[in-house]
């Protein structure tokens, strides 16, 4: 018997100025500081980001990706950095921006939106955080997980499938699946 994934968590919008985007949100029983070192710390990275990623958190400053077994080492650009409330940069052609909002002193909204070189990568990169934030979500629970790279045991094309069946712009090849 198979466990049927969860339906996608993320939505498919177009930005104020026609790019397209996918967002997701979470809410997490932490400070809005300690939210802010899940995506900036590279040892608290490690546990949910699909590359290992160290940051030169200023404006401008270089970001190295290195250690995902589907794709090359590069380098990024920040774009913004409002501590502890916003990160954004370049990733390949994609913008990535991390929202916090302190709901509370003890919970904080997160906003990841994945800002798309182009549309049909939208079902790919969508499936692809659904895993990663999975493995966050486990992170800030303080739960045990494989991580991002969980291989056989990440239910990645199931929820492919179901971004497609969302009609979720799709058709961009997928890194290390030929």
């Amino acid at each position: 018997m198979s466990v049927e994934s969860p339906a996608p968590t993320g939505s498919y919008l177009t930005l104020e100025d026609g790019r397209p985007a996918v967002r997701f949100t979470r809410t997490y029983d932490h400070p809005v500081d300690r939210l802010w070192r899940f995506v900036t710390d590279p040892d608290e990275l490690v546990h949910w980001f699909p590359s290992h990623a160290e940051i030169d958190l200023r404006p401008g400053g270089t970001i190295t990706f290195s250690g995902d077994p589907n794709m090359p080492e590069s380098t990024g650009r920040v774009i913004a950095v409002d501590a502890p409330r916003h990160l954004s940069f370049e990733w390949g052609g994609d913008e990535l921006h991390f929202d916090l909002e302190a709901l509370d002193e003890k919970r904080t909204r997160f906003t990841l939106t994945n800002v798309l070189e182009a549309e049909n990568t939208a079902a790919r990169n969508g499936a692809g955080w659904e895993v990663c934030l999975g493995a966050l979500d486990a992170h800030a629970r303080g739960e045990e997980h494989a991580g991002p790279h969980a291989g056989s045991a990440a239910p990645w094309q199931e929820i492919y499938r179901r971004y497609i069946e969302a009609g979720i712009p799709s058709g961009a090849p997928v890194p290390g699946h030929g």
